[in-house]
């Protein structure tokens, strides 16, 4: 094993915790996490001699994800009846309930008492490991929740998250609850995803997919064309390869059941970035700059305000949102 420093060493109770990676005498990778860091590595190598050819000097380029952590919170007691709940981290076999989540009403109505109580002692208990998980809501399906941390180097990301998920597990049974986070356990209503909000930055702090960002500090308007058709591109021809990143048996039970996104690998651009690769490509040299769009409330009480004209669109599993993608296949 090696020290890993690109995660921060922590501390739970009187364990001293440090993230390491894990290879043999020969070299090879036996865990998870130097595959990770090689291909950044790799990602780097090549993102920074793209940007170097296009005029830009940067010290290396990294991968930023922010990973939207979903799971059940169910009665305890509940929970130890089901044999096939326990060993499975789903339910193989029963009834439909009498009423699912056709209204969508578990989504828009308070958090459950009980379960915010554990939810919050979640965020406290993480929050002192330093991981401030700022949203916490419903989600669609009865006695689903969600909650996400702030965005960050994904490899950091991904240790924090992997204790995020113990520390709600060892909480909810203090509150006689079981945390599930199987990507779906229950047929009939929708499962739970990580969708994992991604996007590529130089070490200097420069949002690669942010248009007025790097194009200000590049000083050439073709850098984010030019990234976004790359990133496209990669979509397509390894399309495969992130489908088997993402496959899994409870995943593959969740993808395209009950909720979007579909198991085909594709991206979504929105009208607006589209039309402009498109102008791109056809010889144009304006700059991105989408026009906010204007929600109007029909309240004289109540003002219009503007959105970002960005659209993520929930049925792609690999959308653009806005300055990052959207993983939702995760």
């Amino acid at each position: 094993t090696a020290l890993d420093p690109t995660s921060a060493i922590f501390m739970m109770d009187d364990t001293i915790f440090i993230p390491t990676c894990f290879v043999s005498w020969n070299g090879h990778a036996l865990d998870e996490k130097t595959p990770l860091l090689r291909a950044e590595e790799a990602m780097s190598r090549e993102c920074s001699r793209l940007l170097k050819t296009m005029g830009h000097t940067t010290a290396g380029c990294k991968q930023m994800i922010g990973l939207e952590q979903e799971f059940f919170l169910v009665p305890r007691e509940a929970w130890a009846t089901r044999m096939d709940l326990q060993l499975s981290g789903r339910t193989v076999l029963g009834s439909f309930p009498a009423r699912g989540q056709e209204m969508c009403d578990h989504y828009m109505g308070p958090l459950n008492q009980h379960a915010l109580a554990a939810i919050r002692e979640m965020q406290s208990e993480a929050f002192k490991l330093g991981t401030p998980l700022r949203p916490r809501h419903r989600e669609v399906a009865p006695g689903q929740y969600e909650m996400a941390p702030y965005f960050g180097h994904a490899p950091e990301q991904i240790d924090q998250n992997l204790v995020v998920m113990q520390i709600c597990e060892e909480v909810a049974g203090r509150y006689g609850l079981a945390c599930l986070f199987q990507e779906k356990p229950f047929a009939g209503i929708n499962g739970s995803g990580k969708h994992n909000n991604w996007s590529l930055g130089t070490k200097e702090g420069v949002n690669l997919l942010n248009a007025d960002q790097v194009t200000k500090v590049t000083g050439n308007k073709d850098v984010f064309p030019v990234i976004m058709t790359a990133i496209v591109a990669a979509v397509d021809k390894h399309g495969d390869l992130m489908r088997c990143a993402i496959a899994s048996p409870g995943n593959d039970f969740r993808l395209g059941a009950m909720e979007a996104p579909p198991a085909i690998i594709s991206t979504y651009l929105g009208t607006a970035v589209t039309e402009f690769l498109d102008a791109y490509r056809k010889g144009s040299d304006a700059t991105y700059s989408p026009a906010a769009h204007t929600v109007k409330t029909g309240c004289a009480s109540v003002d219009d305000f503007e959105v970002p004209i960005e659209d993520r669109n929930r049925t792609s599993p690999f959308p653009y949102g806005g300055h990052r993608f959207e993983f939702r296949a995760v």
